[in-house]
Order: structure tokens, then sequence, then C-alpha cells
């Protein structure tokens, strides 16, 4: 959230506005006849949120697999209790080791030495598997991506390397700041010796690649280059109950008045109506156009 567009004026959503725990649970469950097997809580950042070991709890009754996706910043402090709330995995962002690098990616006040504490809380708390995702931006962090797979080469962590993407309107995107996975790829095959790996489910955005000598392994996410709309199985809650689609819309269905008004049956064929209906394509269709189009800031959906 770049600070001259985020800064101490901006006016933020009031708590009143977000969704209880109770509504969220409400939601999932209406979403699990429709095949929901997976909640991940994501932000912002979620840790903020009082209480989330709660809605873990909640969500982990439901019989969903719950993850996490945050900065890590917090980890340290409720690792333990999450893990015992029902939380299986956890992704943690960081986008350099070089502690002036990462602060030029993040703009935060975020050190790597926290970060790496919050995932050495995660290992500890038997959070598995823990996943690194680490967004490349040419002439910013691009050699950051070896030292990346060498420091994290036989810990049992697996780095994510994603392209650069035009989410939202304010990170100043640029097809030119894009490096695509495959020249990413042929940069590491020259210090690693990596091969592939087969996907674990057929809805995996991650594309994986495995050390030689079984160190460890690597992902590679391509919505840039080599777009995955036509199978994406992904749909998007906001805190205050806006059901997105695409990471890249425009706009939201409010499931707020649903949640009260209606049963959970006609919950849940309310928010399958809307799926169905969906015809999403950004990433296939990136243009010049597109791109001036609005898009909602992946700060308030969600990566």
């Amino acid at each position: 959230m770049p600070r001259e567009r985020f800064g101490d004026e901006h006016t933020f959503l009031p708590r009143r506005a977000f969704l209880s725990f109770e509504e969220i649970e409400k939601v999932v469950r209406a979403c699990v006849p429709l095949g929901l097997d997976k909640v991940r809580l994501t932000g912002g950042e979620p840790l903020l949120r009082p209480g989330l070991s709660d809605l873990v709890n909640r969500l982990s009754d439901v019989g969903v697999d719950v993850a996490l996706t945050t900065n890590g910043s917090l980890l340290r402090r409720h690792a333990k209790d999450l893990s015992k709330a029902g939380l299986k995995r956890v992704t943690i962002s960081l986008d350099a080791i070089d502690e002036d690098v990462h602060q030029q990616m993040s703009d935060s006040s975020v050190t790597v030495t926290q970060i790496l504490d919050g995932i050495e809380a995660a290992r500890e708390a038997g959070l598995s598997p823990i996943k690194v995702n680490c967004v490349i931006k040419r002439g910013v962090n691009e050699e950051q991506a070896s030292k990346m797979v060498h420091h994290f080469r036989g810990t049992g962590v697996i780095v994510r390397f994603i392209e650069f993407m035009d989410v939202g309107r304010t990170n100043g995107w640029t097809l030119g700041e894009v490096i695509s996975s495959q020249d990413l790829l042929n940069h590491l095959q020259k210090e690693f010796d990596l091969v592939p790996l087969e996907s674990e489910r057929s809805s995996d955005v991650a594309v994986r690649w495995g050390h030689s000598d079984a160190s460890g392994e690597i992902g590679l996410i391509s919505s840039v280059s080599e777009p995955f709309c036509g199978d994406c199985v992904r749909a998007r809650i906001s805190a205050d109950g806006r059901l997105f689609t695409c990471l890249f819309a425009s706009g939201g269905h409010d499931l707020r008045a649903l949640i009260h008004d209606v049963e959970r049956g006609d919950l849940t064929a309310a928010i399958a109506a809307i799926w169905r209906r969906r015809a999403d394509r950004y990433s296939e269709l990136r243009s010049e156009e597109t791109s001036a189009l609005p898009r909602i800031e992946m700060s308030y959906i969600g990566g």
C-alpha cells in the first residue's frame, strides 16, 4: 500500500464495516456444497485482526483446509495459537534477503530479520509446508532470486517467484518491469540443477521445480506471461462482505444482506449463480486498454 496513496489522511474501513467471524463462517459453510475445500486468510495483513485464531478454529470445524498469507511480522506472537486452532499452512511474503532491497520493495518498517524469525516460529509451531512468495520486479530485486534460493535450500521452505502484476492502480506497473518466469528459470538454471516436478493439484497456479539432489524446490507463478484464467477456481471475499471472482476485478457482489436475509441454501445458490456468470479473462486480454480500466487494490481483496 504505497504511502503516498494510503497515508495518515486516508480513510480506511471502520471496524463496524467488517464481517464478523460468524458471518465469515456462514459464507464458508454456504460454499462447501459448491466444492470449497480450502480457505486462505489474507489481506492486507490478517494478523492485525484481533482474535484471528478464533476464526481459524471456526473454519477448521467446518472441515476446510485453512491457510494464511502474512508478512510474517507477527508470527512469533501468534504461530502456536494459530496452529492449535487448526491452521495447516502458512505463506510469507518476502521479496528480498538483503534489507535495503526488501525495504525498497515493501516500503515497510518490517525487517527481514523479523520475517525470518516469523518463518522459524511457524516451523516451530508445526505449520507445513511453509511457502515464501517473492515478487520479482526488473531493475529492483531480480538479483535477489538466487540469494533467496540459496538461503532457503535445504530448509524445507518453498520459495515461489511471482511475476510482477498490475493489481490495482497504485503500484505503478509497466510491462517492462516484468521478468517472465521462463527468463527467471533460465537464469536460475545456470546456477542450480533444477528438474521439473509434477503438480500436486490440477488447480495449482505454481509450476514446481526441484533441486536434483532433493534439497528443496521452488515454484514459478506466471500470471502475466502464461495466464491461467480458464483454470482459475479462486474467489475472494473482502473484509466488508463483497465477493470478487477475479484478482483484477473492478467491483464485487455484496453478500452481506444475503448472509442474514436468506437461508444457507439460498446463499449457496446465490454464490453459485455469481460464479456461473463469471467471464473474467483480464490476464488473457491484458493490453494498454484493459490496463487502464479501474481495478480493486490487492490490499482490499487479498492476494
